[in-house]
């Protein structure tokens, strides 16, 4: 049984596509794509040294031109802040007066326990403060 070239580059691409699928690692997808090129030349009567060439310069290109605008991309994703990291800055409502000692505050819709960052400084229910941070389970607001 002889198998022609173009075959066995497709099968060469569909073995760098597991490891892609496995790992996530897109540099994989890429060499299976010059794979994918390769048959296209071998298919259509290009000896082996084009389709060796083929495969290196469209899987080099590839790399060299995919690569560095998906890190730019992942680079400018915005950060989604989570937990108490996203409680940070945010408005909350003095329910109980709050001091240096302590206090209660709806933040974010739940009732926290709080103090002031200044321990001078009070407020009166019904104002408005600020979030610095999270201590605990106690928010520290000003």
């Amino acid at each position: 049984m002889d198998i022609d070239a173009w075959v066995w580059w497709l099968i060469g691409a569909v073995g760098l596509g597991i490891p892609l699928v496995l790992t996530a690692m897109p540099e994989f997808g890429m060499f299976a794509a010059g794979a994918v090129a390769a048959a296209v030349t071998a298919a259509l009567g290009g000896g082996v040294v084009a389709q060796v060439l083929v495969f290196a310069v469209v899987s080099v290109a590839l790399i060299a031109v995919v690569r560095p605008i998906a890190n730019r991309h992942r680079d400018q994703r915005p950060q989604h802040r989570s937990g108490i990291d996203a409680l940070k800055g945010r408005s909350a409502v003095v329910l109980e007066r709050v001091d240096g000692s302590g206090g209660r505050i709806k933040l974010a819709g739940e009732i926290w326990s709080a103090r002031t960052l200044d321990a001078d400084s009070s407020f009166e229910p019904g104002q408005s403060v600020d979030v610095v941070e999270i201590d605990g389970a106690t928010a520290v607001v000003m």
